[in-house]
């Protein structure tokens, strides 16, 4: 199940960026690139990258200038987050091209790869806040508090990971099909942003 396969490659990524913990660290694919576990590995490591991002840029004490640094690096990432999203998607589209969709089949409301960027997601509040309940250093309360919030994460996990799995189920069966949209970001585009296009004329 593509899911189980997410959930794995997800977990390991965020496992061998914490043996540096370094925003900056180079990124070592384990995988072979023409593989859906490439993608998969390279789509976690981003953000992961990007959560470490957050937490830099919501420092009290941050120094403005530093914090526009960090706002623009999120920027920056956050669009490679997007096309990541959309290279997972074309592989799906690839995949499927053969598929025949039956005459009542209907679109999903998201595609295939973005309800795998939300696993990615949850991959990743899942293994910190995993972190917070076992933090030596946190109180009975907060840990206990910690723990709900890690049973309900978990619960998710498995309610979207379910979800993946029959959507992939119901194109392969043409029950359903898929029809992506292009994000189209304006605010990193020079001639769709009005701050950037003006500043030129």
């Amino acid at each position: 199940m593509i899911s189980e396969l997410a959930n794995k490659v997800f977990n390991q990524a965020i496992t061998d960026y914490h043996q540096f913990d370094e925003i900056d660290h180079p990124v070592e694919n384990p995988y072979t690139k023409d593989s859906l576990e490439h993608l998969f590995y390279a789509k976690n490591w981003i953000d992961t990258a990007q959560w470490h991002m957050e937490d830099v840029v919501r420092n009290p004490d941050i120094e403005p200038s530093e914090g526009l640094y960090w706002k623009r690096r999120i920027d920056a990432q956050n669009q490679l987050r997007t096309d990541m999203v959309e290279y997972i998607d074309s592989y799906f589209l690839h995949k499927y091209q053969h598929i025949q969709p039956s005459p009542d089949a209907t679109v999903n409301t998201e595609s295939p790869a973005w309800a795998l960027d939300r696993l990615s997601i949850l991959a990743l509040k899942i293994y910190h806040m995993q972190e917070e309940v076992n933090r030596p250093t946190a109180d009975e309360a907060h840990k206990i508090q910690c723990q709900l919030k890690l049973d309900v994460l978990l619960a998710q996990r498995t309610d979207l990971s379910n979800s993946i799995n029959e959507l992939l189920a119901d194109i392969e069966a043409g029950k359903k099909y898929m029809k992506v949209y292009k994000q189209m970001k304006m605010y990193n585009d020079p001639t769709l942003n009005p701050v950037l296009y003006n500043k030129n004329s």
